[in-house]
């Protein structure tokens, strides 16, 4: 269990970072979904219709800002339960955004749902290993 628990942490830490990277066009073209901010904000407004254009920019500002600030604890393991289950709260929203928006097929294919699950899969396990919360409890 422990190296499952670590496995997850490092899946969904590092596909956020990906993900961000992309956006801030750190990845190559050849490679890249959206390869640039202003792709990205395209992109976050055709799967929020139901935002005004004017708030897309905040919505992917947030989006992205969580999915750092995520990785981050999860990479360390701080607080990973309530991470955990932040990040799969945030990937159920963007699954089901790109659902409603543009169909089911997308969130499917890239196993939107899946990443979901395991992060709330992730927010149940109890036991620590390799977390910065194991090490200060040891401190105490």
């Amino acid at each position: 269990m422990k190296t499952v628990k670590l496995f997850l942490r490092l899946a969904i830490s590092v596909s956020f970072l990906s993900a961000a990277a992309d956006r801030f066009g750190w990845w190559g073209a050849d490679v890249s979904a959206w390869g640039n901010w202003t792709n990205f904000l395209e992109y976050t407004q055709k799967i929020n219709p139901w935002f005004p254009s004017s708030l897309i920019p905040a919505v992917g500002g947030i989006a992205t800002g969580a999915e750092i600030i995520f990785a981050f604890f999860l990479l360390i393991g701080y607080k990973t339960e309530l991470f955990a289950r932040l990040s799969g709260f945030l990937l159920l929203a963007f699954g089901l955004a790109m659902a409603f928006s543009l169909g089911i097929k997308g969130p499917l294919d890239y196993s939107v749902f899946s990443a979901s699950a395991g992060a709330f899969a992730l927010s149940l396990m109890k036991e620590k290993y390799y977390e910065v919360d194991s090490l200060l409890l040891k401190q105490k």
